[in-house]
């Protein structure tokens, strides 16, 4: 009777230290992947500043990390990509949040969305004007609405209900975007002006800039969740909205293929619905997320006219950062900790 006391012991103990070990080993093979952009276009070495650009990298690398560190403590991939675009959006460096351009009547009109890629839910703001954080709204319309979209003062009205943080429109204020827009006014153009220079949106589109920031990120629990901030064109009319919001062209996610996040000329990301068809490539032929991305930027857009990028990760951590513009700010942390930031399309 001992000897099966015992035995049924030692069974037990050996089980017990499999079972601790097989966790062990799950968690270390557990991948976790992010990636981010902060727009993409005529970015040149030629024109940047020691200063200017040692600054977007700190910013980029400060909120790459910070999305990071959630995933590596093990939280969500909806909370990494929430609380990484909140420091792009929280800097006036980025065409979102505080770095927003202004529109033709001088005022701050702010898109975002974010989607869940375990869920497929999502949640997008249009046009609002006194949310510190767009992406927190978005967020809270795909959890605590039955709705995807909400727009303007509706939008503005939901968040006041649901503690998102409000601000003075003046809070947007950044002298280089307003100086942006009068230099747009002068010359009756609409500029997709990144950085405050004065390249307009005309027949010389290739040479715009594009600002929209965005956050792909992969979690231990092989969720993928993606987030798109922007404010838009400069000059913008007529309530103009771009693909940042529009969940399929702008914002993506699905766990079995892949997180997307687009940056560019928002009409032609939204007439190839950029983000949602490089999925379903990936789903329905079988591509892998780097021939997916290239086919529909380098090929699919490009062929349409449109400049622009975009960032994504697939179920597995591979990371892709494709563009067809001279450059794209970008950074991303991949499955083995490595850090990679870039600003131009030519090797750093």
């Amino acid at each position: 009777m001992k000897k099966y006391t015992f035995f049924l012991l030692f069974i037990l103990i050996f089980t017990q230290c499999d079972t601790a070990k097989k966790n062990m080993e799950s968690e270390t093979n557990q991948k976790f992947a992010i990636v981010i952009h902060g727009g993409a276009g005529t970015i040149l070495k030629k024109n940047m500043t020691p200063e200017m650009e040692l600054e977007y990298k700190r910013v980029l690398e400060q909120a790459v990390r910070t999305g990071y560190a959630i995933l590596k403590n093990g939280g969500s991939s909806l909370d990494a990509v929430e609380k990484t675009i909140n420091i792009l959006e929280d800097s006036p460096l980025f065409n979102a949040g505080k770095g927003a351009v202004f529109t033709n009547q001088g005022k701050n009109e702010l898109d975002a969305s974010i989607m869940d890629g375990k869920t497929l839910k999502a949640g997008a703001i249009a046009g609002v004007t006194t949310v510190k954080n767009p992406i927190n709204l978005a967020r809270a319309v795909m959890e605590k609405s039955e709705h995807v979209m909400l727009s303007r003062e509706g939008a503005e009205f939901f968040a006041s209900q649901h503690n998102i943080e409000l601000v003075n429109p003046a809070y947007f204020y950044v002298e280089s975007r307003y100086q942006s827009l009068l230099r747009a006014q002068e010359k009756d153009k609409t500029t997709l002006d990144h950085n405050g220079q004065s390249e307009f949106y005309d027949s010389n589109i290739k040479d715009a800039k594009f600002g929209t920031v965005g956050c792909v990120a992969l979690d231990k629990k092989g969720n993928i969740a993606a987030g798109t901030s922007t404010g838009g064109m400069t000059n913008k009319k007529w309530g103009r909205i771009g693909d940042a919001p529009i969940i399929g062209a702008g914002t993506y996610a699905n766990n079995a293929t892949c997180g997307i996040s687009a940056t560019g000329w928002g009409e032609f990301f939204m007439r190839n619905v950029v983000a949602y068809d490089i999925s379903a490539m990936m789903e329905y032929k079988g591509l892998t997320i780097e021939k997916a991305a290239n086919e529909v930027i380098q090929k699919k857009l490009t062929k349409l006219g449109g400049d622009g990028g975009i960032i994504g990760l697939d179920k597995n951590g591979t990371i892709v950062m494709e563009f067809n513009t001279a450059g794209m700010y970008r950074a991303s942390i991949d499955t083995k900790g490595k850090l990679t930031i870039g600003i131009y399309k030519e090797n750093e």
